[in-house]
């Protein structure tokens, strides 16, 4: 098993916040951490469990999609994230990466022609054990900076929701109010990311903008993005997407579904908060 860092976890706060790039000054929320894991080889071990579970249910094929932690190491702020083209039966404790928040530019690098030239980024620390992280370990990270309500963070290609965001008219609109489920996502539709190629400093930026007052999204010809407040909780998001991904289709096939309006929507999203306190409206 992996060794235990030399510091205790940090449970976040202004500190791990600030070293994700906050302004002096600027109050910024706790960062969310998953409660349930208390040790990092727990947490490695449910990073594991989960990725095989996303296979087990479908929503996932193969060695395709990752899923992430929020894991800080005493006063550095980070994430655990799956490795690159390790299929999950084989994956190990200490197969998972952990990285920090805080980036630096690369070194001797060819600039990202899809974010106007700007040379890319990397963490500044990487704990590998010789593994590389996911290749779109940006995506991860750049919620995580973003997003403080986010302990966890999965990506998949599920069926459904993966063939609905290969058609214009979901990466232009969306799935909407269809059915008062989606709601779970964070608001009145399930918006499509654009496209831009996999483990990119765009793909990330695109996601991270369909993903503004959003838990989940879809990715355009590629699959879609959950966060929670744990992995369990993500893992049952990026379900649920799929499932409505599913209902979508299917309606659909049988003519052109009413869409819910935004005022019966918002009454869904407030009794959401009531009893179901990690799918209230989220931030953005």
């Amino acid at each position: 098993m992996t060794a235990e860092p030399s510091a205790e976890p940090s449970a976040g706060g202004a500190g791990a916040a600030n070293s994700a790039g906050s302004p002096a000054g600027v109050p910024v929320a706790a960062p969310r951490h998953d409660d349930s894991l208390t040790t990092e080889n727990q947490a490695r071990a449910a990073l594991i469990d989960t990725c095989r579970e996303l296979n087990a249910r479908g929503i996932n094929q193969g060695k395709a999609g990752n899923a992430s932690l929020r894991w800080d190491r005493g006063g550095a702020a980070g994430l655990l994230v799956t490795p690159s083209a390790l299929p999950y039966a084989r994956m190990r404790p200490d197969d998972i990466v952990w990285l920090s928040l805080q980036t630096r530019t690369q070194a001797d690098s060819q600039t990202d022609s899809q974010t106007g030239g700007a040379p890319p980024t990397v963490p500044a620390v990487i704990d590998s054990n010789g593994r590389r992280p996911s290749s779109e370990w940006r995506i991860h990270r750049d919620i995580y900076a973003a997003r403080p309500d986010a302990a966890a963070v999965v990506h998949a290609h599920p069926p459904h929701a993966t063939a609905l965001a290969c058609l214009a008219s979901v990466q232009a609109a969306g799935i909407p109010a269809f059915h008062y489920m989606v709601a779970m996502a964070g608001g009145n539709d399930i918006r499509c990311a654009g496209y831009a190629t996999f483990g990119t400093q765009a793909l990330s930026d695109t996601a991270l903008a369909a993903l503004a007052g959003r838990r989940a999204c879809l990715m355009a010809h590629h699959g879609i993005v959950a966060l929670g407040a744990s992995l369990e909780s993500a893992l049952a998001l990026a379900e649920e997407v799929e499932s409505l991904s599913r209902m979508y289709h299917l309606a659909c096939q049988l003519g052109v579904p009413p869409v819910l309006g935004d005022d019966e929507m918002a009454r869904v999203l407030v009794l959401f908060a009531d009893y179901r306190p990690d799918q209230a409206a989220a931030p953005g």
